[in-house]
């Protein structure tokens, strides 16, 4: 099924599981959600489960934060990545802080779903990579799936979870088919997963790049270089042992993201990797990203967003030294 298809079965699912899940957003009810991700959910769990509330993201975060306290688990849906700024202060302030404020006594089982990410031709607000943010920010968890036998999965356990989670949706990925096993998980919410195997490269990403990751190991191995591609699949915590693992049989690490690289995920990652496998680095880790500056216009979108051709550019880069 389609990746926006599947993380509707998924929250049918935890909704089906727990009569304290409801949904929040604007335009997600009688409309289904601007990707259709909420399509049908009114309509089997009625108005008060499935709330379509004003154009107010810092009023639909503090209104989900007062019912978290009152016992439910609600799921927000921020209509486009641009359009979580304004309730950026509600999410970093409060939210994030607020179980610690009560020393572990309030939990905020809290769910953000945040559609991301370019590649859909988008006008300004409409095609951001803000993660950084708030995989910066304590207290909160954030994951991005990439895949939607993961998209399934992982919406229903960042439900369970008794934390804040930034649920990161890629949406150029909406529309990709993928096989969906819904009797077991292939992986946990916060694991790291290999997702090919190689020898020379490693190359790692998340969201939507890891198809960009998976196209060029492809290429590369028609050249003769057999890179293993790792999926992050979580931004904060980040789960580092395949990582490290396979970065020690390779040597080398290629970072893409969509997001610019300055004080980036993809910086941090760089970072930590040399702290932890310094010796077993045959050349420096080297990121590729959205360049420093705002997101361009629509038809600038394939000069900015990170590609194959850059990404074996820097896999050549690292097998030069």
């Amino acid at each position: 099924m389609p990746m926006s298809r599947a993380l509707n079965a998924g929250l049918r699912a935890a909704m089906t599981d727990s009569d304290r899940v409801l949904l929040m957003g604007e335009d997600i009810g009688r409309l289904g959600g601007v990707f259709r991700v909420t399509e049908g959910l009114i309509a089997e769990f009625g108005d008060r489960r499935v709330l379509d509330t004003p154009l107010a993201e810092s009023g639909i975060v503090g209104t989900a934060i007062g019912l978290a306290m009152a016992g439910f688990r609600p799921v927000i849906e921020i209509q486009f990545d641009g359009f979580v700024f304004p309730a950026f202060d509600q999410i970093t302030t409060q939210l994030a802080k607020l179980t610690n404020r009560h020393e572990g006594a309030l939990s905020m089982p809290i769910v953000i779903r945040i559609p991301y990410g370019g590649h859909i031709g988008a006008v300004e607000h409409h095609q951001e990579s803000p993660e950084t943010y708030f995989a910066h920010t304590p207290g909160l968890r954030v994951v991005s799936p990439s895949t939607p036998n993961d998209a399934y999965w992982m919406i229903q356990d960042a439900i369970a979870s008794d934390d804040p989670v930034i649920f990161l949706e890629p949406k150029a990925k909406y529309w990709m088919k993928g096989e969906v096993d819904t009797t077991a998980r292939a992986a946990e919410l916060h694991a790291s997963r290999v997702v090919r195997r190689g020898t020379d490269v490693t190359l790692v990403g998340h969201g939507a790049m890891v198809t960009t990751l998976l196209q060029a190991a492809a290429l590369a191995e028609s050249e003769g270089t057999s890179c293993e591609v790792v999926d992050l699949r979580s931004l904060s915590p980040v789960d580092y042992g395949p990582l490290l693992d396979s970065i020690r049989k390779t040597g080398r690490m290629v970072y893409a993201q969509e997001a610019p690289g300055f004080t980036s995920l993809g910086s941090e990652v760089a970072a930590t990797v040399m702290e932890r496998a310094f010796y077993a680095l045959e050349a420096p880790v080297i990121r590729v990203s959205g360049f420093d500056v705002p997101f361009p216009p629509a038809k600038l979108e394939g000069a900015y967003l990170p590609d194959a051709d850059r990404i074996l550019e820097a896999v050549d880069r690292s097998l030069a030294y």
